[in-house]
Order: C-alpha cells, then structure tokens, then sequence
C-alpha cells in the first residue's frame, strides 16, 4: 500500500488523537488523587527518586546512584517543585510527555499507516504514556516501570519512521531529526531501549537506501546529547556509566523474569517468536525485502528489551501486527507454497494484534478505570509527608505485615535438609555481622508498617537529623521521620557500599525487604574494611556507627 491516497486525513486523525489523549489524560485526576494497588515498593523507590531531585536539588547518578535516566524522573520533579503532590506530579508528568510525544506520533500514524490502522497505531502510543499499569492482565493500578512505557511509546514512533517507507514524499530531515531526538531521548530514559533498538533502525535505513534521514538522525541525536552535557556537565555521562555498570555487574539482581531464551521459545512465548518470524518471511517473498530485513533484526531487540522489562510482556506486537497489515501487497501474489501473501500477513497481523489484545485493554482502559476507583480503604504511601497525601495505597497492603522466614537454617526444625534444599541451586548463606550471623527472614508486606516503627522508635533514642543508611533494598527512612537523605545512596540497591561515606549511622533489619541486598551490603561493607561499632538494637533492627577503613 503507498501512495498519499491511502494515508489517513490529517484533521481527523489530529482532532481524534488529540480528543483520545485528552480523555486519557485527564480521567485519573477525577479519582482525586492516584491510587496504587500493586508495587508498593516500586512506588517507594520512585517516591525516593523523584524527592531527592525536587526538595533536594539532588542529580541522578551524581547525588544518588540509579540506572534510570534522568528524562523518566525530571518531568514528575518538575511538577512537585510547581507544588503539586506527589500523586498529581505524577498524572501530570504523564500528560506533559503525552503532550510532547504528540506531533511526532501524529507524524509517523499518518505518514506511515494507511488508514484506520493509523488510528490505531496513535490511540496505542499515546495510551501506553497515559496508562496506570505496567501491562499484563491485571486490572491494577501501578506507577511501577512507566519509564518502560513511555520508552515503548518513543520506540514505537522511531521504528515506524524508520522502518516504513512514507505514503507520500519522504521528508528525510523532519523524521530524521524525529528519530534521532527520541533514540537520544530513549537513551535518557532506559539506555536499554537504543542498545537494542539502534542497530535494527540503522538497517532499515540502510536497506531503505535512507541515507539522508539517517545522516539527520545520527546530527540530530548527537546535537540532544551535546544539550545535555552542556547543561549537566560531561560528568553527568562519566556517573550515568558507573551507574550502569555496577548494575550490570549486580550478583543479586536476578533476571526481572523469563530468561533471555524463554522470552523468544517458552510456551507463553513462542506464538509470539513464530508470528514474527513467520511476518518477516512472507514479507520478503512479497517483495518487501527492506522491511523484511529490518523486522528480522527487531525480532531479538524486541526480545532483549522484553527480557529487560518486569512482566516479560510483549509490548512490540501491536507494532508488528500493524506493519504487517499495512505492508500487505495490493495485486494477488503468491509464495511457492502457493499462498496467498496479502492474506498470509493478513493473518500474521491479525495475530499479532489478537495475540497482544490482553495487555492492550489493561493499558489502555486503565485512566478510565482509576476514574471510577473508591478510595475509601486506602491511605497515603508516605504517611509522614502530608503534602504527598494524594499518593495512596491499599492499607491493608502496607500496614499487614508478612514475613517469610527460612525453616531449615540453623537451629530451625528443618535444619537436617537444609543441604538437600540448596541441590541444583545456589546456597544460601547467611551474613554474618560482627561474628553474628544475622536471621534469614524477609518481609513480603507491611512496608509503611516497618518504616513508622523504625522512624519512631529512632526519633525517640534522640537520633533526628541523622544520616542513617539502611541496609536493605530501599534506604527510604527519611521519608518517613525526620532523616536526612543519604547522599550518593541508593535508592533501590543494586550493589557495593553507595552512601556508606557520608553515612552517620548504618541500620541493619533483623527481618529486611530484601535478605540478599541486606546480605550483600554488610558482606560489602566488610570487604571494604568498614568497622560496624553497634550503637543500639531492637527487636527489628541493629544501629551501628560506621568508622572508616
């Protein structure tokens, strides 16, 4: 299908994406504020992030350690330094990189799509950076991972350019320069995206004999991250490297799901895979071998980044069912099977969509739903921070404390068939701090619980404005008690000793949110010579005073 004749109106398809962006928008704020119904923790470690950077005037990377670019947690910042609350900041940073998205998705629906698939290319997009949920089925309510999606939304709008001839003349410095600032944006939002993404849009250029859109892609980019360095200093990349290499090199940060193999060939994958695959092959028997080319190389981007994300969904294969059906050939031609080939990516397209139709309607349904929530049962996240008091969350998920603990270590019941359990897996081994070794145990829920009980008790043993680091997987106290923020901590730990020097206090649960990050740090924190000198324990945690190495 070319030709400008097949390409959707320009105003309807503008008034209609701008009236769906709207809708979406604006439909969460009714509820009053955002309600979280799963990921509680994701939530904290978000709330973290994005408080340093607004009260604080803290950096990622710089000030905090993350792996998250900082173009996924400035717009919220932004809106709490303007004086919204947290829950609000949130809705309203999703809008804003809705609003800005917007001409670029208007741009490659209409110029690459033909027809109603162009509507619902655009509608997809824009509801992937409006929607409340992460993805799946689960008609929840999750801030967690909405870096991945409006990461998603931006790849889309890339590979639709570059991967697709235009349906009328090619406009090669406005989408190069297009696809060039939102592969420089992916790359400040979760560097994953353009590691995976960028050689695949490379060869379809190529294929496409593109050159001149990818010479203004490559300029483009390169000019976003000359901005940056400008305005943050050439440090800023130095630090954001660091950051991901100790993440990289994480021995507890366990694969967010299905390996990398499972992705492409596990049973809830592999009609995916093959769908694809099978795309690529009747596209390059009908003609379209520079299309074919690049969607066999987005074939394992698409599984990297899907391996990357929590979830392990398919986000890609709405993007594959539309390129399917608008690459369709208009004559009957047919493959040496004899089949015919408009129909044969007619029916890998219509898979493709069918095979995505589960977590599409979560996404896209979920800011109507949060319209209509009752928030009767629920609470604020951060209990002591009444300006965030719009942030809310399921009581009974914060405030009923689960705790699982190991029934076969030392002196448990089942301590004789402790070896038999560790067979065909790693060990466990518990640390040990200052010769005692500390309870395998590890709390499920209870997080507001845990932190109330933590930051009371400590705020009547006179330690208030103290820098204490918790040795856990989050160090969010200050947000609950009058703490100070740890500088160079992090936020959601991943591994090493970060914030340990400018440390006051270190504090260990007895029964953390994370026994191998617990675990991890205090064997850190021994390796590097730290002396742990115990100021104060309780029924929940031990206080040390750090003195240096």
């Amino acid at each position: 299908m070319t030709g400008r004749s097949n390409a959707a109106a320009v105003l309807p398809l503008t008034l209609g994406l701008a009236l769906c962006g709207a809708v979406l928008a604006a439909a969460p704020f009714l509820a009053g504020g955002l309600l979280v119904t799963q990921h509680e923790g994701d939530t904290l470690h978000l709330a973290d992030l994005v408080l340093r950077m607004a009260e604080m005037g803290q950096m990622p990377h710089r000030d905090f350690m993350t792996p998250l670019g900082i173009a996924g947690l400035w717009p919220i910042a932004a809106f709490v330094q303007a004086g919204l609350g947290l829950g609000h900041a949130f809705l309203a940073a999703q809008a804003a990189v809705a609003a800005v998205l917007f001409l670029p998705i208007l741009r490659a629906a209409q110029s690459r799509l033909p027809g109603g698939l162009a509507w619902i290319f655009g509608a997809y997009v824009l509801g992937m950076v409006l929607a409340l949920v992460h993805g799946e089925t689960k008609p929840m309510f999750s801030v967690s991972m909405h870096y991945n999606r409006w990461a998603w939304a931006m790849a889309y709008v890339a590979v639709a350019l570059a991967v697709l001839e235009p349906l009328g003349p090619r406009r090669a410095r406005l989408d190069g320069a297009l696809i060039g600032v939102l592969m420089a944006g992916l790359g400040l939002v979760k560097v994953t995206y353009v590691a995976a993404l960028a050689p695949a849009l490379v060869v379809a250029l190529l294929a496409r004999r593109d050159l001149r859109t990818l010479g203004v892609a490559v300029l483009s980019g390169l000019l976003v991250l000359a901005v940056v360095t400008a305005l943050l200093g050439p440090g800023f990349w130095a630090a954001y490297l660091r950051d991901l290499l100790t993440v990289a090199g994480s021995t507890t940060r366990a694969a967010p799901g299905d390996s990398l193999g499972g992705v492409l060939a596990a049973p809830k994958h592999i009609a995916a895979t093959l769908v694809a695959l099978a795309t690529v092959i009747f596209l390059r028997q009908s003609g379209r071998r520079a299309e074919g080319l690049a969607l066999l190389w987005l074939v394992p981007a698409f599984a990297y980044v899907t391996y990357q994300n929590y979830g392990n969904d398919p986000q890609w294969l709405v993007l594959e069912g539309l390129i399917a059906l608008a690459l369709r050939p208009e004559g009957r031609i047919s493959n040496g099977f004899g089949w015919p080939l408009r129909e044969a990516l007619l029916a890998t397209g219509v898979a493709a969509l069918a095979l995505a139709t589960g977590p599409m309607v979560n996404l896209l349904t979920s800011p109507l739903r949060h319209a209509f929530v009752e928030p009767s049962e629920s609470v604020p996240l951060l209990s002591a921070r009444p300006q965030e008091a719009d942030l809310r969350v399921i009581a009974a998920r914060v405030y009923r404390v689960e705790q699982k603990q190991a029934a076969d270590a030392p002196g448990q019941p089942f301590a004789a068939y402790a070896r038999r359990g560790d067979s065909g897996a790693s060990p466990r081994r518990a640390a040990v701090l200052n010769g005692e070794t500390l309870p395998q145990c590890e709390i499920l829920m209870g997080y507001d619980a845990w932190f109330e009980t933590v930051a009371a008790d400590l705020t009547q043993a006179g330690y208030a404005r103290s820098r204490v680091l918790v040795a856990d997987l989050f160090s969010a106290l200050w947000l609950y008690g009058p703490f100070e923020p740890v500088k160079g901590a992090a936020p959601w730990y991943y591994g090493g000793t970060p914030g340990i020097a400018a440390a006051d206090h270190v504090l260990v649960p007895l029964c953390p949110t994370g026994q191998t990050r617990r675990d991890e740090i205090v064997t850190a924190l021994a390796d590097a010579g730290w002396r742990l000198v115990e100021e104060r324990r309780t029924a929940t945690y031990i206080l040390l005073r750090p003195e240096r190495p």
